[in-house]
């Protein structure tokens, strides 16, 4: 299949990051506010490569976007989470990342999505990073997601030491090059890109538009007024 044809053919897209707090707070709000445009995407895991992935994306012709965050920016990004958080009445705890390796949480979620299970992974990492303060750097906790799910807890615990994940790791890293993605939470929907929490209801009104199974239900609760104020990507792996 040519890449063009590939990109005709790929369904809606969702960019998140388990490192972003906004991508977080997205992926809260498609889940309960917008459960039918969720269930309708392609999920795509955002993440900083280490050495060995930067070095597998060089070979393969590709380049990551990277943007050092200023201390200013991170403070900022502090104040504005717990915000954001509190308008939609969820606990929040600022994890501390010492020295990260992100393929160890996002190449554990292409490993748990082979299984089928990469909703119910998200969950669980989502709420172990955010919710718990728990380093999902760290390969126990992904074993214990594993565990969690009745699946191989060393194969997610593990993945980013498979060489078919790490290949598959890199292939997502060159679609994020392909679609232009610079930051997170990012929804695509062919040539059409939206960057942020705040732009997710104009993404998911761009969908129902073309579909009108993907309306929202009028019994579904409606999003808190101005709960999207413009974001940045929330982490250095995106644009400063």
């Amino acid at each position: 299949m040519s890449a063009a044809a590939r990109r005709i053919r790929r369904p809606p897209r969702f960019y998140f990051s388990l490192r972003s707090p906004y991508s977080w707070l997205a992926y809260r709000d498609l889940l309960e506010h917008h459960p039918r445009t969720a269930a309708a995407l392609e999920w795509v895991p955002f993440f900083e490569p280490d050495e060995l992935s930067a070095k597998m994306l060089a070979e393969a012709g590709g380049a990551f976007p990277y943007t050092p965050m200023s201390a200013e920016k991170h403070r900022y990004i502090l104040q504005d989470v717990r915000r954001l958080a509190a308008a939609r009445g969820l606990s929040f705890s600022w994890p501390v990342d010492r020295d990260p390796v992100w393929e160890v949480p996002h190449l554990g979620y292409l490993a748990a999505a082979r299984h089928g299970r990469g909703p119910e992974y998200i969950a669980l990492a989502a709420r172990a990073r955010w919710e718990l303060g728990q380093d999902v750097c760290d390969r126990r906790t992904i074993a214990g997601l594993g565990a969690e799910l009745g699946l191989d807890a060393q194969e997610l615990a593990c993945a980013s030491d498979d060489p078919e994940l790490r290949a598959e790791g890199v292939r997502v890293l060159l679609d994020i090059q392909r679609d232009g993605v610079f930051g997170v939470p990012f929804f695509v929907d062919h040539y059409d890109k939206y960057w942020g929490v705040d732009r997710l209801p104009a993404f998911v009104a761009a969908l129902a538009a073309k579909d009108p199974r993907l309306a929202p239900d009028p019994s579904e609760p409606a999003p808190l007024d101005g709960a999207g104020v413009r974001v940045d990507d929330g982490h250095a792996g995106g644009c400063g």
